[in-house]
């Protein structure tokens, strides 16, 4: 159901309010980078620091500015499966086109009680949902199996697979024979993600690059491998300085550095370090990026 380069959106932040101007111009460059769909409200917006309110009230300007020219997947998952229903029903109800449900962290559920999490969610409301696999935030991962039971839900459609290991992901494929969507959630292994038979991505560096991740993307649906490789390998260095320090953090600065949104940033997140800053101002200069430090 979901195909393409959707945007983990950042959230932008004001005098320790979400800046609602900064999200506008935000959502605003990356429809005109030709994207396929926006996900605010997931990590890279730092829905772990959003209080309900402003977590509601972002997934509702985002719905507003957006206004049905792409899909909205809003991020309402958490470690309590019963808050994950309340703010799932609530992007429903508010007019979302599907959900981002992270694993359960911190409490780190087996994989019995992960598929009792989805599988309780999914009977809960009537959206498309996107699984989240990213263990090396979570503590917990979910292992191919739980997803081809999972898959067996008709309200579960997809899954962000943020582990950057192809096997994995093959195996996924193999697993659910196509039942869901597979999305990466890896930026740098984006091309060997579509080579295996994924279908999209959800992405952090399309906060500032989406024309690039975009034209990877078309030119591999093309079948101009040439001219993906080429667009995977102009990425490359930037995908990497992008995670030189914790996800949001180095895309923030960049996104304040290019005029988009202040570089605020909500604790126990920090301000991009300096050793950081000038490599990653040089790398986007040397993609065509506008820098101004």
């Amino acid at each position: 159901m979901f195909k393409g380069v959707f945007t983990a959106l950042i959230t932008p932040f004001k005098n320790g309010q979400v800046d609602d101007d900064a999200l506008g111009r935000l959502i605003e460059f990356q429809i005109q980078g030709g994207i396929s769909g926006l996900v605010p409200c997931g990590t890279t917006g730092e829905s772990a620091t959003l209080s309900h309110a402003e977590h509601r009230h972002v997934i509702e300007i985002c719905l507003r500015l957006v206004d049905g020219r792409v899909p909205v997947i809003a991020g309402t998952g958490s470690n309590s499966t019963a808050e994950t229903i309340e703010l799932t029903r609530f992007a429903q109800q508010a007019g979302a086109t599907g959900a981002l449900l992270i694993t359960p962290y911190y409490n780190k559920p087996t994989q019995e009680g992960l598929f009792r999490h989805y599988q309780t969610v999914a009977d809960a409301v009537d959206l498309p949902l996107v699984l989240y696999n990213v263990p090396s935030r979570t503590g917990v991962d979910m292992l191919p199996d739980t997803v081809a039971r999972l898959a067996e839900h008709e309200h579960i459609v997809a899954i962000k697979e943020a582990t950057a290991n192809m096997e994995r992901a093959s195996i996924i494929l193999q697993r659910c024979a196509g039942r869901i969507t597979l999305l990466s959630g890896d930026d740098a292994t984006f091309l060997p993600f579509l080579a295996i038979g994924g279908e999209g991505v959800i992405s952090v560096s399309t906060n500032i690059a989406p024309d690039q991740m975009v034209a990877l993307w078309r030119h591999f649906c093309e079948g101009d491998m040439v001219a993906s490789r080429r667009s995977h390998a102009q990425l490359l260095e930037i995908n990497r300085l992008l995670f030189c320090e914790t996800n949001p953090i180095p895309v923030k600065a960049a996104a304040a550095m290019m005029g988009l949104c202040g570089p605020e940033i909500r604790l126990p997140l920090t301000p991009l370090a300096d050793s950081c800053r000038e490599p990653l101002r040089q790398a986007m200069l040397r993609i065509g990026l506008s820098a101004a430090g």
